[in-house]
């Protein structure tokens, strides 16, 4: 134990290095020293991971560590970047993101405290269903919604900005579904009609996903944001396939999406900017639109193809040329100075702790914990290729940010509690099994249990039998003993035995000690009866005699 909380803590103290090299390496090539507020800041940010790292010893002990140290690297080199580009348009955007990660933190290690088991997440299942619709409907309210870059997905708050509830609503929502497909799972497990080898579902079992594709149009509909839609109605399809196990559940929902979606780009102008900015990216008339255009998608190409394989090096690219680099493009910035070979230790980076997210889903028993954990990890796997799909061409942009790189409080907050509930159910999945938890145990103890009863029955029927015969003999022998010519005999061997365990054992009846009279002498088997007396009482051979 002691060799793993050492390697656990040098990973953390590694991580920490990574990130303070590539500050220091940043501010040194932009500014020629390293500016005292982002010194002090990022030392109360190192300060709150190594607590972060106690409070998992205290509480979590048998907790994953390697997802915060992925975490806390992909932070550091998302402010990192964003700093850089501060660097360049003069602003303080990298400051304010240090201010979110502090209150991310601390709130990550509250539930890291509190939350001793997630499962208690389940008893709130339709309350987190409606905290969920209430967030992801928030930003339609006339006096605190707003509009920006054509969708309707934020909320303001005065004194402290705006900030993207669909974030938080993300967490509600997966609450919910987890709890209602553990319940239901067996009936949307079985199967209908076959097509094409495809076994689909019922049809009266279809509900639940109209009315997630319902909700998912609704968004897309009233707030024009393709990104929240997709990613709300994948997370559930997804956690759907988990608790199913039946490709016909993906093929359906990727049917209705695909369908939805078309229907919206002919429908909706801002999706069907972004579709033909994606078609058409180095169209002029895309590239020259004054809104919805191309510009933004062009530019961020063009400085990936810059970077080469290596990238130019900290500090010394322009990634503020693109168009809010800092959030939505903070993918092209990194790609840039860091290169392809940066792109893709970020890219491993985020699969580490997917598959941290996978296999605590494999390894927890508890039905509840496994979709909740890999409808988390799906969420956030989704999300990243949504983004890095939209910047590289893949797929249009969907206006999803990078999870814990882009600049933004709400998203950083909510992905820091998706990352500590992982960590708090990679806990109770690595927990080591208990000797009376364990299934062999339960299994003796059960049998024992079955032998213990069989054995008391058994007992209980002897010792019946027994007070029978017991009952049937006392009552032959006082008979014998009491009536002058006796009736039908007790048979010997019988009445040896039997006659003799009775009267040297005392016999219970009716809360009294009685202890049965002893035999006579004169008691005759079956074939030894006694002649009938003679008048003068004397015997017939005394007579002749």
């Amino acid at each position: 134990m002691m060799v793993t909380r050492l390697r656990q803590f040098g990973l953390l103290l590694f991580s920490m290095l990574i990130c303070g090299v590539a500050f220091f390496q940043m501010f040194e090539r932009t500014t020629g020293g390293f500016p005292h507020n982002y010194l002090w800041m990022l030392a109360f940010i190192g300060a709150l991971f190594l607590t972060s790292w106690g409070l998992l010893l205290r509480f979590q002990p048998y907790a994953n560590q390697a997802i915060m140290c992925c975490v806390m690297v992909l932070t550091g080199t998302g402010v990192m970047m964003i700093a850089r580009i501060d660097q360049d348009l003069n602003t303080s955007v990298a400051f304010k993101q240090l201010l979110w990660l502090s209150i991310a933190l601390v709130l990550a290690n509250l539930l890291v405290i509190f939350m001793k088991d997630y499962r208690v997440l389940r008893r709130f299942s339709y309350v987190s269903m409606v905290i969920g619709l209430v967030l992801l409907l928030s930003p339609m309210l006339p006096v605190v919604g707003s509009e920006q870059y054509g969708a309707r997905i934020w909320v303001k708050i005065p004194g402290l900005g705006s900030f993207q509830p669909s974030e938080f609503a993300k967490l509600f929502l997966a609450f919910f579904f987890a709890s209602y497909l553990y319940d239901h799972r067996d009936q949307l497990a079985v199967g209908g009609k076959k097509v094409l080898g495809l076994q689909l579902p019922r049809i009266k079992d279809l509900g639940p996903i109209i009315v997630v594709w319902v909700v998912s149009m609704g968004v897309l509909v009233v707030q024009h944001d393709l990104g929240t839609s997709l990613m709300f109605f994948a997370m559930f399809v997804s956690m759907l396939y988990v608790a199913t196990g039946r490709t016909s559940w993906i093929v359906i929902g990727f049917i209705a999406f695909a369908v939805g979606a078309f229907a919206a780009a002919n429908i909706f102008s801002h999706v069907g900017a972004r579709v033909d900015a994606w078609l058409h990216p180095f169209d002029s008339a895309q590239y020259n639109k004054e809104y919805g255009g191309s510009y933004q998608l062009v530019t961020g190409i063009f400085g990936l193809a810059s970077g080469g394989l290596m990238g130019t090096g900290l500090g010394q690219g322009h990634p503020s040329l693109t168009p809010i680099a800092n959030s939505d493009y903070i993918y092209a910035a990194l790609g840039e100075e860091l290169g392809l070979t940066g792109l893709m230790a970020i890219l491993m980076l985020y699969l580490l702790i997917i598959a941290a997210g996978m296999i605590t889903a494999m390894k927890i028993k508890d039905g509840f914990g496994k979709l909740l954990a890999s409808g988390l990890v799906f969420t956030m796997a989704f999300q990243v290729f949504t983004v890095v799909g939209g910047i590289t061409l893949v797929i249009p942009l969907t206006g999803l940010t990078l999870p814990y790189m882009a600049a933004g409080g709400s998203s950083l907050i909510a992905n820091y509690m998706l990352a500590a509930l992982l960590v708090v159910i990679s806990n109770s999945a690595n927990k080591p099994e208990s000797d009376i938890d364990s299934d062999t145990f339960q299994y003796e103890a059960m049998q024992a249990l079955r032998a213990r009863k069989q054995s008391r029955a058994s007992r209980s029927v002897a010792s019946a039998q027994s007070d029978a015969q017991s009952q049937a003999v006392s009552q032959a022998v006082s008979q014998a003993a009491t009536q002058d010519v006796p009736q039908v005999a007790v048979p010997a061997a019988m009445q040896q035995s039997q006659a003799t365990e009775i009267i040297s054992a005392e016999t219970p009846v009716a809360g009294m000690l009685i202890t049965p009279p002893a035999p006579p002498s004169n008691v005759f088997g079956a074939s030894d009866m006694p002649s009938t007396p003679s008048p003068s009482g004397n015997t017939s051979e005394g007579s002749q005699a």
